[in-house]
């Protein structure tokens, strides 16, 4: 990929580009961080995929100058994996009630994080792993782990409580959760209760009882 060296940029000031506007009731630097994550995502979304990911093209569609960037960003693989972070969000709260109930919170999360932008902006970075070999393994070090880790430990809980099979696969029952709403993409609706759906038919098959 390009642009990969850190840049040196000037003590922190929330600059923008002559003539942007500026939104009120929103520090200027929220204002800033958010008006380039959305320019990413807006173009990572785009026919172009990751080809038209720039610092100068997010910094014209943000209306901030590049410096701005460069402050929270180094380089153009981290501010594309920030955006799919920013698009992922963080997993809720999970009610720790059993496994049952702590796998459909998950479900049901992944269920509202479905969007044609989000889909398309996942699957130029998935579908780019070997042009992007770099920037893909980053997206899943810090994006994707960390809430497989999640999902691993909701599944390793129930084991050890014995909710579940002792035998319980948990790579494999996550791959069947995960892939499950993978399969349905945007703009394809899901059912209201696909969610439970999903869970329960997997439960059916690695519950102890």
């Amino acid at each position: 990929m390009t642009e990969s060296k850190p840049v040196a940029v000037p003590a922190e000031r929330d600059e923008q580009r002559p003539g942007a506007s500026r939104a009120p009731g929103r520090p200027r630097s929220e204002r800033a961080e958010k008006a380039i994550l959305d320019a990413t995502i807006d173009l990572l979304a785009e026919e172009s995929g990751v080809d038209g990911v720039s610092m100068e093209a997010v910094a014209a569609r943000a209306g901030v100058a590049k410096t701005t960037i460069y402050r929270r960003w180094p380089n153009k693989e981290a501010l594309i994996v920030g955006a799919l972070g920013s698009l992922k969000g963080p997993l809720p709260e999970l009610p720790g009630t059993g496994v049952r109930d702590d796998l459909l919170t998950l479900a049901r999360h992944m269920s509202v994080e479905r969007g044609f932008k989000a889909s398309r902006c996942f699957w130029n970075v998935v579908g780019g792993a070997e042009k992007y070999p770099e920037l893909y393994a980053r997206y899943k070090q810090d994006v994707v782990t960390p809430r497989r880790d999640v999902y691993r430990e909701v599944l390793r809980r129930g084991v050890e409580r014995g909710e579940l099979r002792p035998d319980t696969d948990l790579e494999a029952t996550m791959a069947m959760l995960v892939g499950a709403f993978a399969y349905h993409k945007p703009p394809d609706p899901l059912p209201d209760d696909f969610a439970d759906h999903v869970v329960d038919t997997i439960l059916r098959g690695i519950s102890a009882d």
